[in-house]
């Protein structure tokens, strides 16, 4: 009885163990699954991208013309580049760095430069969430970013 017992522990150590075929098998199922989740992840970090970029655009144009929504006493508090000076910046740096040919803000006339109108030290506000430069046009009054799969435009 002693032998038997030691020959059904044997035989179940024997089974407790995976096969190199079922190994394999795990293996290629694995394999097949990162091949389908990896492409659906690197979507959501596009997607993320353009979210990003679609935000920091309208920050842009928030520092350009102002936020009509915001009046205090009757009057327009967040006029913007355009609304303080009259005109479009020539290039987006003159939202953060106060051109020459413009004067400063005159609490008088409300007319003048009265930025920044961007903050410039939380990162790059020049370049999409890609890292590629945003074409600004101030003729055409638009901002648009080339840097994903998509051209993104935002007119103001």
């Amino acid at each position: 009885m002693l032998a038997d017992k030691r020959a059904a522990n044997h035989i179940i150590a024997l089974e407790a163990g995976f096969t190199l075929v079922e190994l394999v098998i795990i293996l290629v199922v694995l394999g097949i699954i990162a091949g389908v989740a990896i492409p659906k992840f690197g979507g959501l970090t596009n997607n993320s991208k353009v979210t990003a970029t679609k935000k920091e655009m309208q920050a842009l144009k928030r520092a350009i013309v102002g936020n009509p929504g915001v009046v205090a006493g009757g009057q327009l508090v967040d006029r913007g580049f355009e609304g303080d000076v009259g005109f479009v910046p020539s290039s987006l740096t003159d939202l953060a760095i106060k051109p020459d040919s413009i004067p400063s803000y005159n609490k008088l006339t409300r007319l003048g430069w009265n930025g920044a109108y961007i903050d410039s030290s939380g990162g790059d506000y020049l370049r999409d969430a890609w890292g590629t430069l945003y074409v600004y046009d101030p003729n055409n009054r638009t901002i648009k970013s080339v840097g994903g799969n998509d051209t993104i435009t935002v007119t103001f």
